[in-house]
């Protein structure tokens, strides 16, 4: 038999608190070198169907965690076109394996899954690095604002929430975190964001800084999750080159990235964000920036808890496989 999830089943078992503990656990054992996680294939699809040009891209993204029952193996469409036709831009799903037999025991939504684990990175970062009530200062108002911000709230006391984007979209988003229960504002300009907040969260898709860095704390957490190709940048240079420490989810892919190449630093100058989760000491004080590109290692961790979860809640719908 193979459990097949669904968005609503994901959402019915989801606790972050729960899963923030597993991203962190996945972090800690990547970190460590305990996880299998292989290069991740990308290639275009579509070519042939409605001319010579690629309807959209395929990601296949697997990953196992040492002494872990089972391993995961996510795919994942993004179809840049399908706005126009009323659909997400992208779509992810996640098959679990039992690692002892092959065996297939999962088939899942991926997208919640992918959102819930991306949110709990800001949310073990800031965990290890901030005492609440935290202000929260967030670029970007789609999907991975309310995640982010969510995750947080679940790590630590947020006192309040500033969130700006340039279209309105910032209204929807402030109305959806106020009925999360944050005290959210929507505001005019990105420093209005950032000034005087005590953490920091970019979640954009841009090509070019989204804040002044002269509109930072000097104590700032700074999250960054919006910059994952040589193109994008979220982050001036100055931000990341002055920081005490940069932390990254995974160093040899964030060194890639354009946050990173606008700057001097390469990938030996960034520490890997589980050594932190590791660390009982107190890390130095001063600016903090966490940037992340993603790894599959957390969706085989949150994908395995997940699952437990709907096994235990008989959520969900068992097929004959």
């Amino acid at each position: 038999m193979i459990r097949v999830l669904s968005e609503t089943d994901i959402a019915a078992v989801l606790d972050l608190e729960a899963l923030l503990d597993e991203v962190e656990r996945g972090l800690v054992k990547q970190a460590r070198g305990e996880v299998e996680r292989p290069d991740r294939p990308e290639y275009p699809v579509g070519t042939g169907l409605e001319s010579e040009e690629p309807l959209g891209t395929s990601l296949v993204m697997p990953a196992y965690i040492h002494g872990s029952p089972h391993f995961a193996t996510k795919i994942v469409g993004v179809h840049e076109g399908n706005a126009e036709r009323g659909l997400p831009t992208v779509h992810a799903q996640i098959v679990l394996t039992e690692t002892d037999t092959g065996r297939p025991v999962a088939f899942m939504d991926g997208t919640t899954v992918t959102n819930a684990r991306t949110g709990c990175i800001g949310g073990v970062a800031v965990r290890a690095m901030k005492e609440g009530p935290v202000t929260l200062g967030v670029l970007g108002a789609g999907a991975q604002a309310r995640w982010q911000t969510r995750a947080i709230g679940a790590a630590i006391d947020v006192a309040s929430v500033r969130i700006y984007s340039p279209s309105d979209s910032k209204n929807d988003c402030a109305r959806a975190l106020r009925s999360d229960g944050f005290d959210t504002t929507a505001v005019d300009g990105p420093d209005a964001a950032v000034e005087g907040a005590s953490v920091v969260v970019t979640a954009t898709t841009s090509r070019k800084p989204v804040f002044a860095a002269e509109a930072l704390r000097d104590d700032a957490v700074v999250v960054a999750i919006g910059a994952y190709t040589r193109e994008m940048q979220e982050i001036e240079a100055p931000v990341i080159e002055s920081a005490s420490t940069v932390y990254a989810d995974v160093p040899s892919e964030v060194a890639k990235t354009g946050d990173l190449r606008a700057t001097d630093l390469d990938e030996a100058d960034l520490v890997p964000l589980g050594v932190l989760l590791s660390d009982e000491d107190e890390p130095p004080t001063g600016t903090h920036v966490v940037e992340s590109v993603g790894s599959a290692v957390l969706d085989a961790a949150a994908a395995e808890h997940l699952f437990t979860e709907t096994v235990g809640a008989e959520v969900g719908t068992e097929l004959p496989f």
